[in-house]
């Protein structure tokens, strides 16, 4: 059975009446409208899209590989350090020049929500865990729960593996079905904020960073496997093979596996001489750690998690060929090739997905992430200076300008560009003439 929205929302409209006496008399403390929610029994979850896109298993990478957890927390706690702002267009100002956008007070609706996305979570674990569902699933979700009044007065993530997009031909999407426990819960359109990284196979689902270098990462892990099992069979070879003149019996053969492992199983027994019997030998099968290129294996794979997720190895813990000078550029890098554009990812979808939810128009408000404090993204102050110096001796800006940038008060001999400089450029004017 397929649940168009108009379906949707006539049984949202007639559990209503029955969750809400059953909330006021006490038989649930759930919120009203995540207790109205409705449960969708006879939903087939081929028609929901997701599933293949965000398996459960990209979540596994982050408690399995290192390269993808440090990648994944890296971008994460970027992510989460500036302050995020709800920003007013100023009336009147910039429709003929630029945009001006003003921040609006803390007591906002918009800034408390999102200051304050439920009583259990920060804005900056919100942010976080936003930003890590993209990475390891190509798609986050945001439920926004509504309060008494109607209007939006919580935010929850959504786990991404358990959450399936119904497109619509008409309407693009025709809401979400959230899959937790043996139970289907459908999620209209405007209750969800949908975050989603491009995807060139599957417009309806985002690409996962782990996606690309899946490859990679498990021949990492496989590579480590192999290499905790060598050192807890005492680093005794598993590809051993003792080879002998006759056929032995099963008899012989229990008891050869019995002393073997008296004797040699163990870490506290570990290289002890073999002693072999008349007409037997011993051959090794298989490569070594040497002949694999152990290490190389590993070091691929962090690579691939690096170009993956657009992060240097050396925020990976590969420090080997780190310096100061290219920590601080790859810091740089990292911060203006990777950081921002998903910022601005984030920001745009809050700004379509929560704007409106709250009643305010897309046209006169929006999220922006503070960047000023962000040190990567600052110049140094040498370069301020250096960069004033040479636009005061040009004439483009008067000492007084750059006085007022630090702080200092205006003199009387700073009014004015300097002299040199306005005779340089009339100079100029003249020979052009």
């Amino acid at each position: 059975m397929k649940f168009g929205l108009d379906n949707i929302q006539m049984f949202a409209s007639g559990l209503k009446n029955v969750v809400t006496t059953r909330i006021r008399s006490g038989g649930a403390h759930r919120k009203a409208n995540r207790s109205t929610r409705i449960t969708v029994d006879r939903f087939d979850a081929t028609e929901g899209i997701g599933g293949e896109w965000s398996s459960s298993r990209y979540g596994d990478y982050y408690t399995t590989s290192a390269a993808v957890y440090a990648a994944v927390r890296t971008r994460a706690d970027a992510v989460g350090r500036p302050p995020l702002l709800v920003e007013k267009l100023r009336e009147g100002g910039g429709s003929d020049i630029k945009p001006v956008w003003q921040p609006v007070d803390h007591s906002h609706p918009l800034q408390r929500l999102i200051d304050k996305p439920n009583d259990a979570w920060s804005r900056v674990e919100l942010i976080r865990t936003i930003e890590s569902n993209l990475l390891l699933w190509g798609s986050a979700f945001l439920g926004i729960e509504r309060d008494d009044t109607g209007l939006p007065g919580e935010l929850w993530p959504l786990r991404s593996d358990r959450m399936r997009v119904l497109p619509d031909a008409r309407k693009y999407v025709k809401g979400f079905v959230y899959e937790y426990a043996g139970e289907r819960v459908a999620y209209l359109p405007e209750e969800v904020v949908w975050f989603k990284s491009f995807n060139p196979l599957e417009e309806f689902a985002g690409l996962s960073c782990v996606a690309p270098a899946r490859l990679s990462i498990d021949m990492g892990f496989e590579a480590q496997r192999f290499n905790r099992n060598f050192f807890a069979n005492s680093a005794t070879p598993g590809d051993l093979a003792i080879t002998t003149d006759e056929t032995p019996t099963d008899d012989e053969v229990s008891e050869f596996y019995s002393r073997w492992d008296s004797r040699f199983k163990g870490s506290g027994k570990s290289h002890r001489p073999i002693l072999l019997g008349k007409g037997m030998d011993a051959k090794r099968l298989g490569l070594s750690q040497r002949d694999m290129d152990f290490a190389k294996a590993l070091e691929w794979s962090v690579e691939e998690v690096s170009r993956a997720f657009g992060v240097s190895t050396v925020f990976l813990s590969e420090l080997e060929n780190a310096t100061l000078s290219n920590v601080h550029t790859f810091e740089r890098f990292l911060w203006r090739n990777t950081v921002v554009p998903e910022l601005r990812l984030i920001e745009d979808c809050l700004t379509r997905g929560l704007v409106t939810a709250l009643g305010f128009s897309q046209h006169e408000y929006r999220f922006r992430f503070d960047l000023s404090a962000i040190e990567a993204l600052n110049d140094s102050e040498d370069s301020v200076v250096a960069r004033e110096v040479s636009l005061v001796n040009a004439g483009v800006m008067t000492p007084n300008e750059v006085r007022v940038r630090h702080g200092l008060i205006p003199e009387g001999w700073g009014a004015l560009p300097r002299q040199g400089a306005r005779q340089g450029a009339l100079h100029g004017e003249f020979a052009g003439a």
